[in-house]
């Protein structure tokens, strides 16, 4: 048998409809992340597929009681623009779309929602917001970027390069974020090049790692 759906834009409404009149689907994950520049090595979509990846991770290992919503592919980036393919929102610009986007689901009958982030450049503007969010949209509303659950004990059993958490990850496109996209989309890493940057932690990353951290 086929086991139930994580993604919710893979759903028919009544597929969707009946799923909720049920009570099946109790919490929601909303991913937020960034198109920017990775160095030379890494593709630009590296933040949303990091995400995405695991949300649905999430979602499968409390399915069927999660659903993964369409969330915000591009991020606030401003500081990456000198990189020309980089895509930016303007603060205002991204927190008024999640804010409708977390009404959306709200309005679909769910009362726990998890904006789960994957770009360092969002943090500060979803931090000052929050509390205006958590009065606008009054259900159980969380904040998470995916690699706060990781620990100092994990960054220094997993990694090589050494790391301080919180301060050093995830670390733009250096040893972290290259391990997750070798285990998860190694079609977006550019490992003929890596090694011709004056920084040698990308080229410290391997799948094993990622497959762990991811």
């Amino acid at each position: 048998m086929t086991p139930p759906e994580v993604l919710l834009h893979k759903l028919t409404r009544r597929e969707f409809r009946q799923r909720m009149q049920s009570r099946e689907l109790i919490a929601c994950i909303i991913p937020v992340a960034a198109i920017e520049q990775h160095l030379e090595h890494l593709a630009m979509e590296h933040d949303w597929r990091s995400v995405c990846r695991v949300a649905a991770a999430v979602a499968e290992r409390l399915r069927p009681r999660v659903l993964v919503a369409e969330g915000l592919m591009a991020g606030i980036s401003e500081h990456h623009m000198r990189h020309p393919g980089t895509l930016s929102l303007q603060p205002g610009t991204f927190l008024a779309v999640l804010s409708d986007l977390i009404n959306s689901v709200i309005r679909a009958g769910f009362k726990n929602v998890l904006v789960l982030n994957g770009h360092g450049g969002n943090i500060a503007a979803c931090r000052a917001a929050w509390d205006q969010f958590l009065r606008l949209h009054q259900v159980n509303l969380q904040f998470l970027s995916y690699w706060d659950v990781l620990t100092e004990a994990d960054a220094k059993e997993l990694l090589k390069s050494g790391h301080h958490l919180p301060e050093d990850l995830p670390g733009h496109a250096q040893e972290f974020e290259t391990a997750i996209a070798l285990a998860a989309f190694p079609e977006n890493v550019r490992t003929d090049i890596w090694t011709d940057q004056p920084d040698p932690k990308p080229s410290m990353a391997t799948a094993r790692q990622g497959q762990a951290l991811a």
